[in-house]
């Protein structure tokens, strides 16, 4: 769908927000008859401004991989964001939380992709030929949407809530691990949060792969090798406040860790 003024506009409230730390209400209490299509346009004009900006893609997110968020959200199927070079932060940085609106963690796994890869028709069996390997990595979600009252649209349109990826230095051929067994724990200060296994994420972390390069298939579009590709996580999201260190520990990948500054925007 080509972007509308409507879509602009909608755009430039998210850019706004982003670049002030200040959310804006849900576009679907304003624009009830926005649609998925709708959404998806917003998020492109979003991403275009960031790639004419000389921001390079590195990879794409899928959300709403779990059941229990697609229940709360009322969907049937996952969404995707995009990810750029200047969202990526290296193991046990502190991260400014002036550059952030509303920030939560998770830790998943991230993939990267060992060759192309485009849907139509591909399978998780395909999906895993293709990924070169898996890394720990932490998410770091955020939203432009004020106090995250967010439906389906309003998540898509802002880049399906990216914010911030940290990965972990080491990467582990798929083949070498079952990733549906792969286990997970989640801590704060050393105070264990969450944990969590791969089987959560549609049953398989790859397959959530394999969805994504269908869906980019039906755009015209697809997987690059190379590409960092987050599945989501199998845990609910945690909320950062200031001073926080967040460690994810995965079975058979290693650990990650992010630190967060002691001052917010606020």
């Amino acid at each position: 769908m080509p972007p509308t003024q409507l879509h602009r506009d909608l755009a430039g409230e998210l850019w706004d927000a982003d670049r002030t730390a200040v959310p804006i209400p849900p576009l679907t209490d304003r624009h009830p008859d926005l649609g998925l299509e709708d959404a998806y346009a917003i998020q492109t004009v979003n991403v275009e401004r960031r790639v004419a900006d000389g921001r390079r893609i590195v990879g794409r997110k899928v959300g709403l991989t779990s059941r229990p968020m697609q229940q709360l959200l009322g969907v049937d199927e996952p969404d995707f964001g995009v990810l750029t070079e200047d969202m990526i932060v290296e193991d046990g940085d502190e991260v400014d939380l002036a550059r952030l609106v509303q920030p939560r963690v998770e830790a998943e796994m991230a993939f990267v992709l060992g060759r192309d890869l485009a849907g139509p028709g591909v399978s998780t069996a395909t999906a895993l030929a293709a990924i070169a390997g898996v890394l720990p990595a932490i998410e770091i979600v955020d939203s432009r949407v004020a106090d995250w009252k967010i439906k389906l649209v309003d998540t898509v349109a802002d880049n399906a809530s990216s914010g911030l990826l940290v990965m972990g230095g080491k990467l582990t051929p798929v083949d070498r691990v079952d990733l549906r067994l792969v286990g997970v724990v989640v801590s704060r200060g050393g105070e264990v949060l969450h944990t969590g296994a791969g089987a959560a994420v549609l049953g398989n972390p790859a397959r959530c792969v394999a969805w994504l390069a269908n869906k980019l298939g039906a755009f015209g579009s697809g997987l690059r090798a190379g590409d960092v590709v987050l599945p989501g996580s199998p845990h609910a999201m945690v909320t950062v406040v200031p001073g926080d260190t967040f460690r994810a520990e995965f079975a058979h990948l290693g650990a990650v860790t992010v630190r967060f500054s002691k001052e917010s925007a606020a």
